[in-house]
């Protein structure tokens, strides 16, 4: 059975075609800059990397373009021998806790949690409405960000303001990057041979969160209302003094908007900086000394660091630590600079097994108190699990 995974972005998507239930992949392509006049795209064929420079207007253009790549190179012969779509959708709400199939109740309901996700959910609508009209006969899943979360107690996910936030506007902790995080969850149950355990998910990229799972539960998450919360980010201030907002708006006499553009798409990485939300180019600029490219590389590590200690806390003790994610999995730098911030927990690295980008490992010495790992995450196959465990 062939199932395909959608992973829209604000400006991005990604495609993943596998065949179940053996997990076979069979193409994967990722969409970028989607509405820029930089848009490009790349396909993945056995192991052969196609890149392609092209206009892509919206995520509407990305859909037909991928169909059109899979008929042209006969990765299928038609598109009905894809049974099945899983679609990655950011924002849930408090409604949804696992997959459901997609019908016009739960596409009014993604549309109606817009609000609360207005980069992501838009993006997810249109891909779910153009898959269904390009395979009229596949069954469509949606697999949400937010349904990991949904087993954390009141006590993580009440803000102390007015309660009637809560009970009238949903205003609550939700947490974000759920698919990743379940996912890393699985895959330690597998590595160590078991699913009673605690650890510590630092998922860090462009979007970072951290997240506390007790035997394979969400019980704490960084991110909150909106994936604005939490430690910083690319472009994201993560936590803040909210009383910021309104002085900056007076200081600089412009609206909301403003300032909420300001915090989503020109802080974090970049903010601090000055250089780029990438942290390649931040380590970069580390290694010839710049002070602010170190400074933003402290105030990371240091959040990191402070929520890992809080969390192991919350733990009463924890068994592993995992860095995943873009960043997380890739960099060397930062995952030394954290566990050197948090060895008065006696956590202590192997620097020749943390020498690794991308791969699989344990990179804890043997007299460190808590594992450590890399584990790259895998939304997509998650997604694809997800979807065929429900249809089959």
């Amino acid at each position: 059975m062939k199932i395909l995974a959608v992973n829209a972005g604000s400006s991005s998507m990604k495609f993943q075609l596998f065949l179940m239930p053996e997990e076979r992949l069979l193409v994967s392509s990722n969409f970028e800059r989607i509405g820029s006049n930089e848009s490009i795209y790349s396909i993945i064929i056995n192991d052969r990397k196609i890149t392609k420079e092209t206009p892509i207007n919206n995520h509407k253009d990305a859909v037909y373009i991928f169909l059109k790549e899979l008929i042209d190179n006969k990765i299928i012969l038609n598109l009905d021998e894809i049974k099945a779509v899983g679609h990655r959708i950011v924002h849930g709400a408090d409604k949804y806790n696992k997959p459901v199939i997609i019908n016009d109740l739960v596409i009014a309901d993604i549309r109606k949690y817009i609000s609360l996700a207005p980069l992501h959910n838009p993006a997810g609508i249109i891909g779910v409405e153009e898959i269904i009209s390009s395979l009229p006969h596949t069954i469509n899943i949606a697999v949400f960000d937010t349904s990991f979360h949904q087993t954390m107690e009141p006590e993580s996910f009440i803000y102390p303001i007015p309660y009637e936030w809560y009970t009238n506007y949903g205003v609550r902790r939700y947490g974000f990057h759920g698919i990743s995080h379940e996912y890393i969850t699985n895959r330690l149950s597998e590595i160590i041979g078991s699913k009673s355990f605690k650890v510590i998910i630092c998922h860090l990229g462009n979007g970072s969160s951290i997240t506390a799972v007790k035997d394979g539960k969400s019980v704490e998450t960084s991110m909150g209302f909106t994936p604005l919360a939490g430690i910083p980010m690319g472009t994201r201030c993560g936590d803040i003094d909210s009383s910021i907002i309104e002085y900056m708006m007076k200081e600089k006499n412009v609206d909301i908007n403003n300032i909420m553009t300001d915090l989503n798409k020109k802080s974090g990485l970049i903010g601090i900086s000055g250089i780029s939300n990438d942290a390649r180019d931040i380590e970069d600029a580390i290694l010839r000394g710049e002070p602010r490219a170190i400074l933003t590389y402290n105030i990371f590590g240091r959040k990191i660091a402070s929520y890992i200690a809080s969390y192991n806390c919350l733990l009463d003790g924890t068994d592993a630590i995992v860095f995943t994610g873009g960043l997380g999995a890739n960099s060397q730098m930062i995952r030394a600079n954290v566990i050197q911030m948090i060895s008065a927990l006696g956590v202590k690295i192997d620097e020749s097994k943390n020498n690794v980008r991308g791969i699989e490992q344990k990179i804890s010495d043997s007299t460190s108190t808590i594992d450590c790992y890399v584990i790259p995450t895998n939304e997509e196959l998650l997604i694809v699990r997800e979807t065929y465990d429900l249809i089959k």
